[in-house]
């Protein structure tokens, strides 16, 4: 039943997002699969969390769309997600419910909320830190850099950032409490949440700043992550070859996942 019930919240929700644009129809399709895994192998407090980042970072993405059209033309993903940036987001917390379905144990847990913090906290990041009317600066140099940037950072992206993790993991305080999981406290689950999430999402500005593949727009002169920039096909730039974005996003869920473990074993104590 649990199954059952998990497809039917899950198409609920993918075809809303898939309606407003939110999710391109492979997007839609692997969110269903997501879903439907996230609450069937697993109950509320996983397939909670991973809504609460769903929704909270498809709301911000509307969020003065106006003012962030420019700069999206420089992401290799934007508002409108595919299967391999729902996959990117979302995977790896499909396989940690899994794992845990198969072999319970605290460390599943604590990694899961690491991992929606970090990807939480990135998505934040880009999309209330673009808004910021100082220019990013590097994450290595401390330079300023051209707005849209990757590997740039800024006070306003930070601070959204802190908030977004602190918010998966306020949410995994609930979902468990309402799931029935015995585990952390209120102030715990919040530290693991905000910690995981900055570590993974400075992970990501310093992958991004270091080995993901850029290209260069020969028309504007902007580093950006697309093949096509200006009406024109993009030069590579540096990184990379196969460091993608997504697997930016994978590496650095990889590491905000690691923190949290850590940090949620010493807190358990």
């Amino acid at each position: 039943m649990d199954w059952i019930i998990g497809a039917v919240c899950a198409s609920m929700v993918a075809g809303a997002a898939y309606a407003k644009k939110s999710l391109t129809l492979s997007g839609c399709l692997a969110a269903i699969m997501m879903g439907t895994i996230y609450y069937g192998a697993g109950n509320l407090f996983w397939f909670g969390t991973l809504l609460l980042f769903f929704i909270t970072s498809t709301l911000l993405s509307r969020f003065r769309k106006d003012r962030k059209q420019e700069l999206e033309k420089s992401y290799a993903k934007s508002g409108n997600r595919d299967a391999g940036q729902v996959m990117a987001n979302g995977g790896m917390g499909m396989f940690l419910c899994l794992g845990y379905w198969i072999f319970p144990h605290p460390a599943w847990v604590y990694a899961f909320i690491g991992v929606m913090a970090t990807v939480t906290s990135d998505t934040w990041a880009t999309e209330i830190g673009s808004l910021s009317r100082k220019p990013p600066r590097s994450v290595l140099t401390w330079k300023v850099l051209t707005p849209g940037a990757s590997g740039g950072v800024s006070l306003l992206g930070t601070v959204a950032a802190a908030v977004g993790g602190a918010l998966i993991g306020a949410g995994a305080f609930l979902f468990s409490w309402i799931a029935g999981i015995e585990g952390l406290g209120l102030f715990s689950w919040t530290f693991v949440g905000l910690a995981g999430g900055l570590a993974g999402a400075f992970a990501d500005s310093y992958l991004g700043a270091t080995v993901q593949m850029m290209y260069r727009c020969t028309v504007c002169g902007r580093e950006v992550e697309v093949h096509e920039h200006c009406g024109h096909p993009t030069v590579r730039a540096r990184g990379w070859a196969w460091m993608s974005n997504d697997l930016v996003n994978v590496l650095s869920s990889v590491i905000g996942g690691c923190v949290a473990i850590g940090l949620g074993n010493i807190l358990a104590l």
